[in-house]
């Protein structure tokens, strides 16, 4: 009956979708093969065929399934009698019509008795399956997708119910399957049914990162079973342990570089000032400012090494984030007015207060307004600059949003951000930002970016209340 189920359930599985008579063709055709078969095993396979479908559809859509599934069976039981009357001889016809209407009253019977144990077979399979995080999708050795759950179907955005009974191809042909599904389907059948991949990671278009898993088995008959999870939080955690390395091994090379570099600038800043006034005679003063201006700035470099790896821990103290907001605003608003650069804070929760070390904030929150303005600056489509801090909460933390109309970053950039070192300023050495995430960090925040070609960038605080 192996055979049978093959065609039975795909020509079943168009039916119940679509209603099409050229489905109850196929019944028809199929009736015909099933001439002198039992009528209890053409049950069976009809049954096995419906508890699958069943599965897959709400439950205030099983009656029109019964209603459908009872169509079809009819007709193809209708057709395999039809075709084993004209079988028999003529005097036993009135004895074969009588026999085969109790057999087919007795089916029928039996197929209305089934609903309930159909019912609790569904049941199971939607409290297992359908709620679970993971989309899955069950094909059968003909690679006929036999069962999808709410998680795969969500993925696909479509109808689990127009899937059914569909092959990998028609499901592709599928005329309302997204273009990015299609190719996301692609590359999944490419890694893991062409190459024989048991695992394959990959970024869809909303951003997330799609972790597929194929399973074969004896269990299975032959079929396979595919599973996507979204695995975004764990690249997340994997990204920050990688990022906390990173500043570990900063912080060694940032003592090491302080020791060895700092006594000797110092020495040389003391002989240049000794020199000055010698300078000063032969006319050459300008030399002696500009090597003690650049020596000042690699002092400058050092000390940032120094706080990079390892931020003195902060001295917390309840503090209004107006009142820190209104003190950073003042130390950089005649800067932005040099630049044509308006900023403005509009806050959305008042009466916010936070428990932070305030200089080490301020260091933070100067330095992302500072990046803001280099971007503003940097902008050559001549509209003014504006930096706009925001202030919420969600109950739990403050956010402060720094946002400017700057030139923007891409995606590349963006995920290396807070990588120390990196920098696309030419004076830049790449770790204010990886100072500042390490400072928020210490707080128990969190800092993060969202940002536009051509539109702008937003920097998002998140620091914890004060309880």
């Amino acid at each position: 009956m192996q055979i049978v189920r093959k065609r039975y359930f795909p020509a079943l599985a168009e039916y119940i979708r679509y209603g099409k008579e050229t489905s109850l063709i196929q019944a028809n055709e199929i009736g015909r093969q099933l001439r002198g078969i039992n009528p209890e095993q053409i049950l069976s396979v009809h049954e096995d065929c419906l508890q699958t479908l069943a599965v897959n559809v709400d439950s205030k859509e099983i009656v029109e399934l019964y209603n459908r599934s009872f169509v079809f069976l009819t007709e193809l039981m209708e057709t395999s009698h039809s075709a084993s009357e004209s079988g028999e001889n003529y005097e036993l016809a009135g004895e074969v019509d009588a026999a085969s209407d109790v057999r087919f009253n007795e089916m029928r019977e039996l197929l209305f008795r089934s609903n309930q144990s159909t019912e609790k077979v569904k049941n199971k399979y939607e409290n297992v399956l359908q709620h679970m995080d993971s989309g899955i999708a069950l094909f059968d050795s003909d690679g006929i997708l036999s069962f999808i759950n709410v998680q795969m179907a969500r993925h696909l955005d479509i109808p689990r119910k127009t899937l059914i009974g569909c092959s990998i191809k028609e499901i592709l042909l599928h005329k309302s399957l997204a273009l990015s599904a299609k190719r996301a389907i692609l590359r999944i059948y490419r890694e893991m049914m062409v190459k024989k991949n048991r695992y394959y990671e990959f970024q869809y278009n909303d951003g997330k990162h799609l972790l597929a898993t194929i399973t074969y088995g004896e269990q299975l008959d032959g079929g396979f079973l595919i599973s996507v999870k979204d695995v975004s939080e764990f690249r997340q955690i994997e990204q920050s342990a990688f990022q906390n390395e990173k500043l570990a091994m900063l912080g060694k090379i940032s003592a090491a570089i302080a020791h060895e570099i700092r006594n000797p600038l110092t020495s040389i800043r003391g002989f240049i000032q000794l020199l000055r006034p010698y300078l000063l005679e032969i006319g050459k003063e300008e030399y002696a400012r500009i090597i003690l201006t650049e020596i000042d700035r690699a002092n400058d470099i050092i000390n940032e090494f120094l706080n990079s790896s390892k931020p003195s821990a902060p001295m917390k103290q309840k503090t209004s984030i107006e009142s820190l907001l209104r003190d950073v605003t003042i130390l950089i608003e005649s800067e932005a007015l040099l630049q044509n650069c308006e900023i403005s804070i509009d806050q959305f929760a008042t009466g916010l207060y936070v428990s932070i070390d305030v200089k080490q904030l301020k260091q933070v929150i100067l330095n992302m307004i500072k990046n803001s303005l280099d971007a503003v600056n940097s902008e050559q489509s001549g509209r003014r600059g504006k930096i706009n801090i925001y202030v919420n909460s969600d109950g739990k933390y403050v956010e402060i949003a720094i946002k400017d109309n700057g030139y923007g970053m891409d995606k590349l950039t963006m995920s290396k951000l807070f990588d120390p070192f990196f920098t696309t300023k030419q004076t830049g050495t790449g770790l204010g930002l990886s100072v500042s995430y390490r400072i928020i960090r210490n707080h128990g925040g969190n800092i993060r970016v969202n940002s536009t070609e051509g539109v702008g960038t937003e920097f998002t605080i998140y620091l914890p209340l004060h309880t």
